[in-house]
């Protein structure tokens, strides 16, 4: 299951989240979003959890606690929509 994690420190770093999750099952993936040119985080990342259980505990266990002093948003991630091409077509 891939998790959304919203209302991140701008500190808070891939390590991080991969830590707070491990201790409810395996992490397969831990990335915070950042801006393209600057390397800033946006406040938002994904983990994504194999073990579909040990994602929805992980989720109520850590939904609203906080991390670097801001409390964490947590909700099952969306799949992506389809954006509309851009560009110069022929």
């Amino acid at each position: 299951m891939k998790i959304h994690v919203g209302n991140l420190a701008y500190n808070v770093t891939d390590e991080d989240l991969r830590d707070l999750f491990a201790s409810y099952g395996e992490v397969a993936s831990a990335n915070v979003i950042k801006e393209r040119p600057s390397g800033q985080s946006k406040g938002f990342g994904f983990v994504e959890m194999p073990n579909n259980s040990e994602a929805d505990k992980a989720m109520k266990g850590l939904n609203g606690t906080r991390l670097k002093e801001h409390a964490i948003k947590l909700s099952q991630a969306k799949p992506p929509s389809k954006r509309p091409v851009r560009g110069f077509r022929h």
